[in-house]
């Protein structure tokens, strides 16, 4: 196991009718005037909207609106929340949604105390050390920015899909009532199921020796989802289940999972060429990628993919050909995915195959060549798996 500092301090308020709590909590970490951040018209229909107002009117907290992110959340509307947030002299940001508001209200408290473009965060990499506290109301489990310092932007000059990272942004506060999910489509839970899977895997598979405790934590958040998915399915209005997938969700990014571990993060990467590309929902890209990136690399390491399948899948362990296990790991990986509706292909995205040497060039134009990870990938090895996705 490798050295590692972990901090983790986001207060999370889970349960039923916890968006009452809202108000005194941005009191309670300073707020004063709120940015109240969120997406289209779901919170307003299913009644998160008028509960996170109430609690806010009832603390006596003035606060100013910006609707509008969409999936994928783009660089414009952090502009204009930036200049809207040091106009209006706001000094605590709520964002109201799923990982596409919190991510992009991240964004704007990165921007808002900058004296430079708010994207250089995302294009050099370097850490967000100061930042306006934002708090979170969740709505859709699958992101996990909830209760990590990570966050995802595209910008629109270039259609460049990339990440930014640093304490600062890790929320002060999320709310998360299972009870706002119980009217997603089947389609928005399938996409966040898959999202949270690939954030655990993207630290599963990794080169660090004996650890063991980070192997167990992972494969049992693993067999969780799998196990509680399926209900969820059955019957959307299953508040237990529910609650099971968005702590799940969570867990699987707030980086518990991922200490004193080399991680990944190669299939993100790739996919993000995806979602820039054609607007394609994150989860879903995944679910074509994820399978097909563990089939490129599984030599790499066939006893850590065998002890994939044998743990979280139940398969049995062939010791004269550990690859046998190895591969009907991935099998029936790709089948859960299908079973909850996910596409398998790039065809199924409305992506084409010949747009793969466009999305692989992008993709380098700003990331090394290797990317590091469990097996280092250059631009032959990713457009080899874009390959396998067709």
């Amino acid at each position: 196991m490798e050295n590692f500092r972990f901090y983790a301090p986001t207060y999370f308020c889970f349960g039923r009718d916890s968006e009452k709590e809202i108000g005194a909590l941005v009191r309670r970490f300073g707020g004063h005037k709120v940015l109240l951040h969120y997406g289209g018209g779901s919170i307003k229909r299913n009644g998160v909207y008028d509960r996170v107002i109430a609690s806010l009117n009832n603390a006596e907290l003035p606060y100013v609106e910006l609707p509008g992110v969409l999936p994928n959340p783009r660089s414009g509307l952090v502009y204009e929340g930036i200049a809207l947030c040091r106009r209006e002299k706001v000094d605590f940001i709520l964002a109201v949604g799923g990982g596409s508001a919190i991510d992009s209200a991240k964004a704007i408290a990165a921007g808002v105390p900058y004296d430079g473009d708010f994207w250089d965060y995302y294009s050099t990499g370097k850490p967000v050390d100061v930042a306006v506290p934002v708090g979170t109301v969740l709505t859709i489990a699958a992101a996990g920015s909830e209760g990590s310092p990570d966050t995802v932007i595209t910008h629109e000059q270039g259609n460049f899909k990339r990440g930014a990272t640093g304490e600062a942004l890790r929320p002060k506060f999320s709310i998360l009532n299972p009870e706002a999910m119980l009217t997603l489509p089947p389609y928005q839970s399938a996409c966040g199921i898959t999202d949270m899977i690939a954030h655990v895997c993207e630290r599963y598979f990794t080169n660090t020796q004996d650890v063991e405790i980070t192997d167990r934590l992972c494969e049992g958040v693993l067999k969780a989802i799998v196990e509680e998915a399926p209900k969820v399915f059955r019957d959307p209005q299953n508040y237990e289940a529910r609650a099971n997938i968005m702590w799940s969700g969570m867990v699987a990014h707030n980086n518990l999972l991922g200490v004193g571990r080399q991680q990944d993060w190669n299939s993100h990467r790739i996919e993000h060429e995806l979602s820039a590309l054609y607007d394609v929902a994150h989860g879903a890209g995944l679910a074509v990628v994820m399978p097909a990136w563990m089939r490129y690399v599984m030599r790499h390491d066939v006893n850590r993919f065998a002890q994939f399948a044998v743990r979280v899948w139940g398969c049995d362990m062939n010791f004269a050909h550990p690859e046998l296990t190895a591969e009907e790991g991935i099998v029936r990986f790709r089948a859960f995915l299908t079973s909850i509706g996910m596409p398998a292909t790039l065809a199924e995205l409305g992506a084409k195959e010949e747009d793969i040497p466009r999305m692989v060039e992008h993709l380098f134009s700003a990331e090394s060549e290797p990317m590091p990870g469990f097996m280092q990938l250059g631009r032959k090895d990713v457009e080899a798996i874009l390959k396998l996705c067709a």
